[in-house]
């Protein structure tokens, strides 16, 4: 500050006027700008750091090396370097490097006195810091002072017991001292800051590294038994009593049992793997009782509510490794029972492996069922409404499980109607309903008892029965039904020889929600029992619901066909070609006329092609029409096809389907070929049309043009001869044939030319 006094003294006055004024005129200078545009030439940064590389501007040379060749320069040395590192403790004394290099640089020149004393300051500065500590005793280990070693553990474990790492070093330099007593009495007063599981498997692992087993199973007691105050209200009476084996001796009960309250505050880990552990470590040094003691007493630590797979997928393993098979398969049994399916994959999965190994086919398919089982349980329940599930899990639960138990699968799947009345929804569903009658009928009753089998089948007709009927009452018949139900019901119902039933169930079926399906069924029901009066009312029924229905009305007339009742199958026919709509009126004309024709009535035949003809020109109705004479085997038949043929042309003159109108000629002349002569054979080739190519213009959906197309067209001659405008057309093709040809004669006066063709 006193400088820059002294600096604004020497200014003088004037100076500052001017420079203040500077400032002033200039600063609205600075502000405009010529040229805003980028410059012509630009710069990266990476050629920026490409000449710093090169110029190499931040290499400083190397500071120069120093000899020192007597006492006074080494005093003198050491002086400097005390200054600067005085210098930079003094401005930042929180910077514990500082505090380090000083440290080791007096190390290095064997001044330990002054090394223990910089260590000391910097502890005084900062006690919590970790590094200090190591570096401050290992430079004491470094230089064989036990005493004064063990000192600074002591300090730093009691200044910071959370900092395991002070810990680790002591134990292991105590050890390799040699002075194993002291290591273990540092490890006990770890072991009382209860510390984390790494802590004590050292403490474990360096018992046994002097072959101190009971003393190893001493830390894995305390280490594992006791959860904390928080766990007292889930032990037993007889968990404590396992205790008593490591009570110290000479305890009264009382003092035993305050001993294991107060072991409580110091011991925290009860978890699976240290249980798992420390009865492999009893297995492997050949304690094998005393390792099924503690998987026995971890089994009843934990109990029910905290059951762990791994734990018994340990215990099973180590009874695998004893050959105590059947102690296996108790324990994967008892696990399976109890801890929940979704927790349970592993124990699944050695329990299938252990049964492959040693136990027979039954034991495998056991397991394998139940697993299966536990994933169609998974699906059901993540989504009840998904019946392909529902199917593969009955499926299976028939194929292994017994009656009981697949009727609970059954009710529990048909109990999740679907939520929408829509028939859609319910397709899937209602089969679960089939295969629950079906299986109440047939697999049940195959699974009863032979000698109970006569007692038993009213009970299985009848739980049958009551299936079919809870799902008839389910169904919303107002907005849709299903006809299989219906007939299903019908045909267990006259299995069971119960026909008054069964009629009942159609006829309810009918009158609720006539279907098509329904009355075809019952139809046949009543064709089979030879009810020919009930099938006529029926029938009856049927197409009064359903008058469009064309099959039904052939049907109905091949049933009086048949009962030999032929005016009366003629007047059906006649009532059924009468209806103002009809789903197939061409099937249903075929059927009638096949019926007068297999009757021999061909004027009664000829009738019906005439009245077809009234409603419809088609050009397949025309040719059976003379397909037909020509059929009917007398001596006019000839004359009659062809006069038929005859109409049929003029008739279709005027359709615009000129492939039809092809057909028909082609149909004619191969009549002709069969059977006319060579007028009749002549007049038919000079009715053929001529086939040519045309193109037509296509357009999109939108209007816009979508290009040409080519098509072939049909010019009949008779239509030529109406229409003077082809004949005209056709001249002028010929006469620029003839043009052509003459012009190539004129260039090639060598060549001979066709009198024919000229």
């Amino acid at each position: 500050m006193a400088s820059t006094a002294a600096g604004k003294q020497r200014i003088p006055k004037v100076a500052k006027f001017r420079i203040r004024r500077r400032t002033r005129e200039s600063s609205p200078l600075t502000l405009q700008v010529k040229n805003k545009a980028p410059a012509e030439v630009q710069i990266t940064a990476e050629q920026l750091l490409r000449e710093a590389k090169e110029r190499e501007l931040e290499l400083l040379p190397p500071p120069p090396q120093q000899k020192i060749t007597d006492v006074e320069e080494l005093n003198d040395y050491k002086l400097r370097k005390r200054k600067t590192f005085e210098d930079n403790i003094r401005k930042n004394r929180t910077v514990i490097s500082n505090w380090i290099k000083y440290a080791q640089w007096e190390e290095s020149l064997k001044e330990i006195q002054r090394a223990r004393s910089i260590y000391e300051r910097a502890l005084d500065v900062d006690y919590r810091n970790v590094t200090l500590w190591l570096k401050y005793a290992e430079m004491e280990m470094k230089n064989r002072q036990v005493n004064h070693a063990r000192n600074i553990w002591d300090r730093a474990i009691t200044t910071l017991p959370r900092v395991n790492q002070f810990w680790y070093k002591y134990t292991y330099m105590e050890e390799m001292l040699g002075n194993v007593a002291g290591s273990r009495q540092v490890f006990e007063r770890w072991m009382e800051w209860q510390p984390e599981e790494q802590a004590w498997h050292s403490y474990i692992n360096f018992e046994l590294r002097y072959k101190e087993v009971d003393r190893a199973r001493t830390i894995y007691e305390r280490y594992i038994l006791f959860s904390a105050l928080r766990h007292l209200p889930k032990f037993k009476p007889a968990f404590f009593i396992s205790f008593l084996p490591i009570l110290p001796p000479a305890m009264s009960l009382c003092s035993s049992l305050l001993w294991c309250v107060g072991t409580l505050l110091v011991i925290v880990h009860p978890d699976v793997k240290n249980w798992i552990k420390y009865a492999r470590f009893e297995e492997k040094h050949s304690y094998f009782a005393h390792a099924r003691k503690v998987y026995e007493r971890a089994v009843e630590f934990f109990g029910e509510e905290h059951m762990d797979e791994h734990l018994y997928v340990a215990f099973a393993k180590f009874e695998e490794n004893q050959k105590e098979f059947e102690r296996v398969r108790v324990i994967y049994k008892y696990a399976l029972d109890r801890i929940p399916k979704q927790e349970a994959q592993n124990l699944f999965k050695n329990y299938t492996i252990f049964e492959k190994k040693f136990g027979d086919r039954r034991g495998i398919e056991d397991i394998i069922v139940s697993k299966r089982r536990f994933q169609y349980e998974e699906e059901v329940k993540a989504n009840p409404h998904n019946y392909d599930a529902w199917f593969d899990y009955l499926r299976l639960v028939e194929s292994d499980a017994d009656a009981e138990t697949v009727r609970e699968v059954y009710e529990r799947a048909i109990a999740n109607v679907p939520p929408i009345q829509e028939k859609r929804h319910w397709k899937r569903y209602i089969y679960l309903w089939i295969n629950y009658a079906l299986y109440e009928e047939l697999e049940a009753k195959a699974s009863t008892n032979k000698v109970f089998n006569f007692a038993c089948s009213w009970q299985d007709a009848e739980r049958t029965r009551q299936v079919y009927q809870a799902c008839i009452e389910l169904i919303p018949h107002k907005k849709f039904t299903f006809a299989k139900i219906w007939l299903l019901y019908a045909q267990f119902e006259i299995r069971q020889k119960n026909l008054p039933l069964a009629r009942r169930a159609l006829g309810t079926s009918i009158g609720k929600c006539p279907k098509n399906k329904l009355f075809k069924g019952y139809i046949e029901l009543e064709l089979q029992l030879r009810e020919f009066d009930r099938c006529r009312k029926l029938y009856e029924k049927f197409l009064e619901f359903a008058p469009e229905n064309c099959t039904s009305w052939i049907k109905f007339a091949e049933l009086e066909t048949i009962l030999g009742d032929i005016d009366r199958a003629r007047a059906i026919y006649e009532l059924a070609i009468g209806q103002p709509r009809l789903d197939m009126p061409e099937v249903l004309w075929k059927s009638y006329i096949d019926f007068e024709i297999e009757q021999e009535e061909y004027e009664k035949t000829r009738n019906l092609y005439r009245r077809l003809l009234q409603r419809t020109q088609h050009v397949k109705v025309w040719i059976s029409f003379a397909q037909f004479e020509l059929s009917a085997g007398r001596e006019e038949s000839l004359s009659r096809c062809r006069q038929i043929y005859e109409e049929a042309n003029k008739a279709m003159r005027n359709c615009e389907e000129k492939e039809e109108r092809v057909m028909l000629l082609e149909s004619w002349r191969n009549f002709e070929e069969e059977f006319g002569t060579d007028t009749t054979k002549e007049r038919i080739d000079k009715l053929m049309p001529e086939k040519i190519k045309k193109r037509r213009k296509l357009q999109a959906e939108d209007g816009s043009d979508a290009g040409w197309e080519e098509y072939y067209d049909y010019i009949f001659p008779e239509d030529t001869a109406n229409q003077p405008n082809l004949k005209l057309l056709a001249m002028a093709k010929l006469w620029k044939k003839q043009q052509q040809e003459s012009e190539a004669a004129a260039m090639d006066p060598d060549k001979d030319i066709d009198e024919s063709q000229s």
